[in-house]
């Protein structure tokens, strides 16, 4: 099983209303144990490069799935698609084994 990164891309108009944490913590309870990490909402953004027209980052989660398909259809309970924004999923790849070889090649840089 694979990690996957949501992020989530709010309408430059959007403004959370007195449900949308419910909305949020319920759709998140549905994710289950293939939830890793809840994530947090993102308040200050900014942008380097290309970004997704009309939307900024709004927060993150990241979740568990057997491929890329599977991820879509867990991020299609998302709360924020009724109001026009968006969510990015790419499968996450984990380096931690490579960079800690690669720390023990180049020795102490102190």
């Amino acid at each position: 099983m694979s990690a996957y990164l949501f992020t989530f891309r709010e309408p430059a108009d959007y403004a959370p209303s007195a449900g949308t944490f419910d909305a949020w913590a319920t759709w998140q309870r549905k994710l289950g144990a293939r939830l890793k990490d809840r994530g947090n909402p993102a308040f200050a953004a900014a942008t380097l490069g290309a970004s997704v027209a009309d939307t900024t980052l709004g927060g993150y989660s990241l979740i568990r799935a057997g491929n890329l398909a599977a991820a879509a259809a867990l991020a299609r309970g998302c709360p924020l698609l009724p109001h026009g924004g968006a969510v990015e999923i790419c499968e996450l790849a984990n380096h931690d084994d490579r960079f800690d070889n690669w720390l023990d090649t180049i020795g102490d840089l102190s």
